[in-house]
Formats: C-alpha cells, structure tokens, sequence
C-alpha cells in the first residue's frame, strides 16, 4: 500500500514576511477604519442637506453598503488575478478619488455625484475586507488566527479617533459644511495606497501539500459550501455580523427611546466599538491557548448575554454592557470564523470561496442594517433582541458541527498512521 507523504511549502518565506505585512495591513485597516467612521457619521446628514427629495436623504449611506456588496465578489477574482498589492492598491485609490468626489459635491451642492463619491468609497471598504484573510493566507495555519488578530486590532485607535476627525474636520471650509471632513476622507485613502507601495508585499499562500492534493481538481462551489468547516465559517462570520449590525444600527435609537439623551447613545456606539476592535489584542493567542471552538462559543454566548442584558433592562448601563458585550462577542466569532475560513479552501479555491463568503455577509449586514429601524418602530427593543436568538442558535449548531467532525477526524488519525 502506497502512503502519500506530505511536502510542506518551505515556510521561511511566509513566516519571514508575514508578520510584517500583517501589521502593514493592521495600519490599513486603521486607516479605512477611520475613512469610513467619517463616512458612516456624516454621510445621512449631508446626504439630507443635498438631497432634492428628503426621502433619498439616507441613499449615499446605504451604498456605501451596497457598492462593497456589488464589488466584493469581483475583487476576490481581481485579488486572483492582479495580486492583493496592486488590488488593495486599487481600492484605497477608489476611496482617494471618493472622497475628492464627495468635497467637490458638497461644495458644489450636488446630490448625486455626492452618490457616486460614496460609492467609490463601499468599493475601498470591499477591498478592505479583504486584509484580514490576505493576511491568513500567508502563514501557517497555526499562527492564522494571531495574523487576523493583528489585521483587525489596527480598528482600536482609528474606531475612536475617526468620529474625533469628522467632528474637527466637518466646518474647515466654512462655505460648504462636511466638505472638510470628506477632504480626510481622500487623505486616508492616499495614506492607504502609500503604505501599501511602499511597505507591501505580495507572498504565497503558506499551506501544507500533499501529492494528494496537487492532483486533486479544484471543487465545486457547491462542494465547498456543504464542507463543515465552510458551514461554520459562514455561521460565524455572517451571523455574527449580521447580529451585530442589527443591534447596534438600533441601539442609539432605542436609547434615545428610552429617555437617554443623543449624547449618550453616540458614547454607547462609541464603547461598543472598543469592545469590536480592542479584543484583537488578544483574541489570536486566545485561540491558541484554548483553541477555536471554545472562543468561538464564548462570542456566542457574549451575543446571548447582550440579548439578555438589553431584555431585562433598559438603563444606561443595561445599554452600555449590553453594546460591549455585543462588541466583545462579534471579535470572537469573527477572528475564529476568518480562521475557518482560511482553513476551507485550497489555492486554487481560494477567490470562488472568500468572494461567495464575502457576499453573504454583505447581504446579510445590509439587510439587518435596513431592517433594524422599521422593526425597533413596530416591535420595541426588548423584541429587537428577542429576534437574534434562532440566528444564535443556528450559529451554534453548525459550530458544534464542526467541532464533533473535528473531534472525530483527531480520533481516528492515530488509527489511519498504523
């Protein structure tokens, strides 16, 4: 009997540049964190002060979201086929010339070029989803989660600095109000392509080979996305996401709802995104230490708790631990679901498998994003929060799913080496 032996790619070359373009891709990703905070905390309200009818006031905001829904399924195909250096190179250029477009609009009152620059914008953001997997890809699958970690731990400072900037930036030019603030948008676009030619550098996939392998056809989409660890990923990935766009789209509503004031809704966001971003410091050797599938049911029941704290209370508090938590619950479930990501697909799979992932979570955020508003109207906020528990619950099964496979692979390896 024949026993195929595996031959690793030698790992000194993804190890040697790895880390280096991961914390290239961390600096980036402060960067569009910063550009789209600008973005998401101006845009309805220039949008209502262009807008020729009210009711398209809040159209720039929603294709911020739908143009990186459009795009991300072609930038995986165009990261293919370019390199991520020259496409991620493309999408920053996209968000320079976005926000040009937008303080040329604002000065000049028009409402649907000011469309177009925010557009420009969700194509950056489409490209940007993309670091934190560019950098997974790039080393071994041991330090996978560590790299996403490090990708998205660059959103801690920019989270809280980028409302900072649209507040300082928006009356620069006291002829036409934001004009200023989108001028910092183009800025952290150019920084973006700057750092990326000067600092970046494409590297292979770093994964173990088998002749297996090199002889096997790439699957099937269809056949990826039954595997577990895809079904899992997607759980992970999209509900998380989806959950937490919900609640916090709502949030500063329902608080303002619940007789808090608009100051105190803007500082519960603002927590809220400490809990997303500041776990990344940390997360990637969490999962390390203890291993993926318990962080993953620890982001899990982080995203119960918010349920359960915002049912049982409605106080300034309940709001604040409710957000963290949510915060907190989401990193989890997306550095683990990125990681399983990373681990379900071979090279040759790779753009089929992170553009149909990637869409998914762009439709499922936007459709949380835009129903969040008209369901907190008719339901109430204790409803909102009841309304994620069968999407908890589905995640959680296909997690535990993908922790039985794996259990029993590793119970019948030793078995298949006699």
């Amino acid at each position: 009997m024949t026993i195929t032996t595996s031959t690793a790619v030698p790992a000194s070359a993804p190890d040697a540049s790895g880390p280096r373009n991961a914390r290239v891709l961390a600096l980036c990703q402060g960067l569009f964190t910063c550009a789209i905070s600008i973005d998401l905390t101006l845009t309805a309200l220039t949008g209502w002060q262009l807008a020729p009818d009210k009711s398209l006031a809040t159209l720039p905001f929603a294709l911020i979201t739908v143009a990186g829904a459009v795009v991300t399924w072609f930038a995986a195909f165009l990261i293919q086929r370019l390199g991520r250096r020259w496409s991620f190179v493309l999408g920053a250029a996209s968000c320079c010339v976005g926000g040009l477009v937008s303080v040329w609009s604002v000065w000049q009152g028009h409402f649907w070029s000011f469309c177009a620059g925010t557009a420009l914008v969700g194509v950056f953001q489409a490209f940007a989803q993309y670091y934190r997997l560019a950098a997974a890809d790039a080393v071994p699958e041991a330090a996978k989660s560590r790299a996403i970690s490090t990708v998205l731990a660059g959103g801690v400072i920019a989270a809280l600095v980028g409302p900072a900037l649209a507040a300082w930036s928006k009356d620069w030019i006291p002829t036409a109000l934001f004009a200023g603030a989108y001028l910092v948008v183009a800025a952290m676009g150019l920084l973006s392509v700057l750092a990326l030619l000067l600092f970046y550098r494409d590297q292979p996939v770093a994964t173990v080979r088998t002749e297996m392998m090199d002889a096997a056809p790439a699957r099937a989409l269809g056949q990826i996305v039954r595997t577990p660890v895809f079904m899992a990923s997607v759980a992970n990935n999209v509900a998380g996401s989806m959950v937490m766009m919900f609640i916090m789209t709502a949030a500063p509503l329902a608080a303002v709802a619940c007789h808090h004031g608009i100051d105190d809704g803007a500082a519960i966001i603002q927590w809220h995104l400490m809990g997303m971003y500041a776990p990344s410091f940390f997360a990637g050797r969490l999962v390390q230490r203890v291993g993926l599938g318990p962080v993953l049911l620890a982001g899990l029941a982080m995203n119960l708790g918010c349920a359960v704290v915002a049912m049982l209370s409605t106080t300034l508090p309940a709001f604040y631990l409710a957000l963290l938590l949510l915060g907190v619950g989401w990193n989890f479930m997306f550095v683990g679901g990125t990681t399983l990501l990373a681990q379900s697909y071979t090279p040759s799979e790779r753009a089929k498998t992170q553009g149909f992932s990637e869409l998914l979570r762009y439709a499922a955020t936007a459709l949380a994003t835009l129903g969040a508003g008209p369901l907190l109207a008719r339901f109430g906020w204790q409803t909102l929060n009841l309304a994620i528990l069968p999407v908890l619950l589905l995640s959680a099964l296909a997690t535990l799913r993908w922790m039985m496979v794996q259990r029993r692979a590793a119970t019948l390896q030793p078995a298949g080496l006699r």
